[in-house]
C-alpha cells in the first residue's frame, strides 16, 4: 500500500491521475489482509476498475471514481470509454450478491489458497522451479520445454517467456484441490515419478 501511495503522490505532483486496474483487486486485498479503503481510498487512487469477473461474477467491472473533479463529468467519460452497456442494471445487479456476506472475500481466499497449494505441489517435481512463492492466485514457474508441451495437451496455461520457459498458472474462485491434483498427477506421470 505504501507503493501505491508513492505512485499516487508522484502522479499528482506531475498533474496526472492514478488508475488502478482492479481485475484481481479482491485477491490483493485478501492476500495483504487489508481493506479496499486502506488499499485504494487511503492511498490516493483516483480511479479504480473494480473487477468481479475474475473472482466469480459472470461479467462485470465497476468503474469507481475517487476524484471529485473527475466525477463531475464521469457519466460522459464512461460513455466515451465504452463502459456503458445497454441494460447495465442486469450486469450491476451481480455486485449486490458479490459484495454481500463477504462472497468476494470467500472467492478470493479460495483462489489464493489454491494458488499456494498448487505452488507447494509443483515444488516437488523435477523439471519445475518456482520463480517465487505466490502471494495470490498466480504462480510463475520455469518448466522444461517437453513438460510444457505435454501438459498443454491437457491443460490451458500461458508460456510467458519462451526463452526461459517461464509459465503462468492461475487458480480461480472455483478451483479445487482435485483440479490441481489432476495437473500434478499428469506432470508426475510425464516425469516418470509415478
Amino acid at each position: 500500500m505504501e507503493e501505491i501511495k508513492k505512485l499516487a503522490e508522484l502522479a499528482h505532483e506531475n498533474n496526472m491521475l492514478l488508475h488502478i486496474d482492479g481485475a484481481r483487486i479482491a485477491n490483493a486485498v485478501v492476500a495483504l489482509d487489508t481493506t479496499f479503503k486502506e488499499m485504494i481510498t487511503d492511498t490516493g487512487v483516483d480511479l479504480l476498475s473494480f473487477g468481479g469477473t475474475k473472482n466469480g461474477m459472470m461479467i462485470g467491472e465497476a468503474i469507481v471514481s475517487l476524484n471529485k473533479d473527475l466525477s463531475k463529468a464521469f457519466k460522459f467519460y464512461r460513455k466515451q470509454g465504452m463502459q456503458l452497456l445497454s441494460k447495465m442494471r442486469f450486469v450491476s445487479a451481480q455486485f449486490v450478491a458479490y459484495l454481500s456476506d463477504d462472497l468476494w472475500r470467500e472467492n478470493a481466499l479460495n483462489a489464493n489458497n489454491m494458488g499456494k497449494y498448487f505452488a507447494s505441489s509443483l515444488s516437488g517435481i523435477s523439471g519445475i522451479t518456482l520463480k517465487s512463492e505466490p502471494e495470490t492466485n498466480m504462480i510463475f514457474a520455469y518448466m522444461e520445454r517437453d513438460l510444457i508441451k505435454s501438459l498443454q495437451e491437457k491443460f490451458d496455461f500461458y508460456v510467458i517467456d519462451e526463452e526461459t520457459n517461464l509459465v503462468r498458472l492461475v487458480t480461480s474462485f472455483d478451483t479445487n484441490k482435485e483440479d490441481i491434483d489432476k495437473f500434478i498427477k499428469f506432470a508426475k506421470e510425464i516425469k516418470g515419478i509415478i
